[in-house]
């Protein structure tokens, strides 16, 4: 069975950083691209990053573009997100998920707020 565990969310000031993470299993996870998307109620699902399955390639949605970085360890089955120069149109719960599919996790929440 596919399982996710998000983790490292938080509370931090506009400016701050944190670095999110998530450990997959139930599936070959070095052979499957690999996303982050957000949530902010009442909005719908937002996508926010993607990196391929051997992690050469990345992709952003532009509002985070050079504050975000995505990356993964195939050898743990994790992936994480470095967010730095949070801003509070950041906060959300942040899912991890195989790309096109629907989140599966729990979620992690962030909270940029001064």
């Amino acid at each position: 069975e596919v399982h996710f565990v998000e983790s490292g969310g938080g509370m931090v000031q506009p400016g701050g950083s944190l670095r999110l993470s998530c450990a997959a299993s139930g599936f070959t996870f070095s052979s499957f691209d690999m996303s982050w998307v957000r949530q902010a109620p009442p909005e719908g699902p937002e996508w926010v990053s993607t990196i391929n399955a051997i992690g050469g390639s990345t992709f952003y949605t532009d509002s985070v573009k050079g504050r975000f970085t995505i990356s993964r360890d195939n050898a743990k089955n994790t992936l994480y997100l470095q967010m730095n120069n949070l801003k509070p149109e950041d906060t959300a719960l942040y899912y991890c998920t195989i790309e096109g599919t629907r989140p599966r996790g729990q979620g992690t929440q962030v909270t940029v707020s001064s």
